[in-house]
């Protein structure tokens, strides 16, 4: 009688773990839940700029590869075969006097960057569409802005870094999954 019963127990727990394992074969958990699993590779093309002031699109993709890199589970690539595009223009750049002292002089400056951004699979098709995309369908467009404090050392490329880090945070969290 004591043989059936463990041999009982044995036959349960060898069900249940492989009910178990069969439950979590698709289960995904950490960061990768937070991203689509048919994507593994990113191609990021260097952004384009309607901007005059210089080295604003090479900073804007160096900081977006960093990010894709340091927060998603996607390999960046340097091929345009990959299994997905992630391309950027940067549309508008503004610098605005935000306080004055009574002689004119600038203590504290906000930059603001304007871009658009769109996701694409190898197909051409858009990624992760979410309800809040804007003109043109895969478009979406994103502002980062950021503060220089002249009185403190800080210039305009400090200002400007900011606001590209902001963006650039704020395209890479675009990337997950709507919920």
């Amino acid at each position: 009688m004591r043989l059936e019963i463990s041999n009982l127990n044995f036959a349960i727990s060898v069900v249940q773990s492989a009910i178990l394992l069969c439950g979590c074969a698709s289960y995904r958990f950490g960061a990768a839940s937070l991203y689509p699993a048919d994507v593994k590779t990113v191609f990021v093309p260097m952004f384009e700029s309607d901007s005059l002031r210089r080295g604003l699109s090479e900073r804007l993709t160096e900081a977006v590869i960093k990010e894709i890199e340091l927060k998603t589970p996607y390999k960046v690539v340097s091929e345009p075969n990959a299994d997905s595009v992630l391309t950027g223009r940067i549309v508008n750049d503004l610098k605005r006097v935000v306080v004055e002292d009574r002689y004119d002089q600038q203590r504290e400056n906000e930059i603001t960057l304007l871009a658009e951004v769109s996701w694409l699979d190898r197909r051409g098709d858009l990624i992760g569409s979410r309800g809040n995309m804007s003109i043109p369908e895969s478009l979406v467009q994103l502002t980062g802005s950021g503060v220089a404090l002249p009185e403190y050392g800080q210039s305009i490329a400090t200002g400007q870094q900011q606001a590209i880090n902001r963006l650039a945070e704020q395209i890479v969290s675009l990337m997950e999954t709507p919920w």
